[in-house]
């Protein structure tokens, strides 16, 4: 059916629908978060309006009365002629004044034991801090409720040498009906346009999707009576026109050449991936056996029964064995390790808190570690990126000459779309010629060891889409940088 799921034209239909419908999702979600935002806008700059005519309005009052200027006079200077209440009115809204300690002077309001409005009686202590941190020395409150958003701006009234004395409170109730019903009608509207829309986008996918998928329906046809056989198929079709004709030719030609190509590299890598490994597993499994030869021989060659040291020597020879033994045990491991590293646990952990508990295994005197944030989180398997932690410390101490105090600094730190590790050491640097070779899985300069750490700390980072790099100075130092992508908001 061409509705089906794996249907081009169904998925050229659906797409163009699919569209459709977003476009409008998308409309909708812009109006009324469009709307929404121009009713809270209007409603701000309404109170700081009003606000300010009040102040206009109250520093009248205040050049014009024959009291002194002092917050103990204020009730006596508000209250005469019902200046309050005249406010009130004008603006269509209550008005508190509060002493500097959060006591209520004059309000326009009346309290007659009513608890709601005898707890306006009391201004909150942070009011004042909040207002003396604002830039604009000016501090708003905003709730929401059945009714609506309720705001309550607070605000210093000033003396004539620009002192503040009183706290002007202006309690304004946002009535956003209008903008309300205004958005309701214009969706009404849009809904009926976007039907005819839907039906026209409907009508003309359907053609649409058949049009281009019509030029396909041979090959489709020609590709399902083809039997593979283990082999790419070519395509046969019979008065094809010039564009089918011409990607028939080149896809046919191209499945040749890449039938031969495939054969000889997958045969290519083949060769030299085992070549590699033969090698390597060769050299690592001969440096035990080098010495479990040797101590065979003496083992042989000193051999009496009649010796009364003869058990003390067997189970030194016995331990030297298993020793050597688990040596070679532990290069197999390794390269099990190295070939296929445990499925990874990608969670969200915090950086910070995991490379503070890797770094716990080593001596504090040595290592310094800073981090730009205690909670820098990111997606990531804890114990791999606890394993390289404590692997490229490891290698950093290790670095490090014996007449030489051991200083490794750790830093985490972060920037809008990378978090950065950085581990820094110094040690002795690291040679030109060695500087491409350190994260290969076989190169190591130690005189034990695999040399398969860095490689496998390449690794697991590579897997989380990291990428780690480093800078080196001989008889200086080395540091290496880890950086991971922040996940797109």
């Amino acid at each position: 059916m061409w509705l089906s799921r794996n249907s081009l034209r169904g998925k050229i239909f659906l797409s163009m629908l699919l569209l459709t419908i977003m476009a409008l999702v998308m409309i909708l979600i812009v109006t009324v978060l469009q709307y929404r935002e121009e009713a809270e806008d209007y409603h701000k700059k309404r109170l700081l309006r009003k606000e300010r005519a009040v102040k206009t309005q109250i520093e009248s009052i205040l050049n014009n009365t024959t009291y002194e200027i002092k917050p103990e006079k204020l009730p006596y200077i508000f209250k005469e002629n019902n200046n309050i209440s005249e406010l009130s009115k004008i603006h269509k809204m209550p008005i508190n004044i509060y002493d500097l300690n959060g006591k209520l002077l004059v309000s326009s309001r009346k309290f007659f034991g009513d608890k709601k409005r005898d707890s306006l009686r009391e201004m909150p202590d942070s009011i004042i801090n909040k207002i003396d941190s604002s830039p604009e020395k000016r501090f708003v409150i905003v709730k929401k409720n059945n009714m609506g958003e309720y705001q309550s701006s607070y605000s210093y009234i000033y003396d004539h040498r620009f002192k503040p004395i009183a706290v002007l409170n202006l309690p304004y109730l946002a009535d956003s009906s209008f903008y309300k019903d205004e958005l309701r009608e214009f969706l009404k509207n849009l809904g009926r346009i976007y039907i005819i829309l839907f039906l026209m986008a409907t009508v003309i996918s359907y053609f649409l999707s058949r049009y281009i998928t019509k030029s396909l329906k041979t090959i489709n046809q020609m590709l399902q009576k083809t039997s593979l056989e283990g082999k790419k198929a070519k395509i046969t079709v019979e008065n094809p026109n010039e564009e089918i004709n011409q990607l028939v030719k080149t896809y046919n030609e191209m499945v040749d050449k890449l039938e031969e190509s495939a054969k000889k590299l997958a045969q290519t890598e083949r060769e030299q991936a085992w070549r590699e490994v033969a090698k390597q597993v060769a050299h690592e499994i001969k440096n035990p056996l080098t010495p479990m030869r040797l101590n065979i021989q003496s083992f042989q060659m000193t051999f009496d029964p009649n010796d009364p040291q003869i058990k003390t020597k067997f189970n030194e020879f016995s331990k030297m064995l298993i020793e050597q033994i688990d040596l070679m045990s532990n290069i197999a491991t390794g390269f099990s390790n190295f070939a296929r590293l445990p499925q990874a646990q990608i969670k969200p952990h915090n950086l910070t808190e995991v490379i503070n508990n890797a770094l716990l295994l080593f001596d504090p005197k040595k290592i310094s570690f800073s981090a730009a944030s205690d909670n820098i989180y990111f997606d990531f398997d804890k114990e791999q990126i606890m394993r390289v932690i404590t692997n490229l410390v490891e290698n950093a101490l290790q670095a490090i000459p014996e007449d030489r105090e051991a200083q490794i600094e750790v830093k985490l730190f972060e920037n809008q779309d990378k978090i950065f590790i950085k581990i820094k050491d110094n040690g002795t640097g690291i040679p030109d010629d060695i500087k491409n070779h350190i994260f290969e899985p076989k190169f190591t300069t130690k005189s034990s060891g695999m040399g398969l750490g860095l490689a496998i700390v390449k690794k697991i980072i590579e897997n989380h889409q990291g990428k780690i790099y480093f800078k080196t100075e001989l008889n200086q130092g080395t540091e290496f940088t880890i950086e991971f992508n922040k996940p797109k908001k």
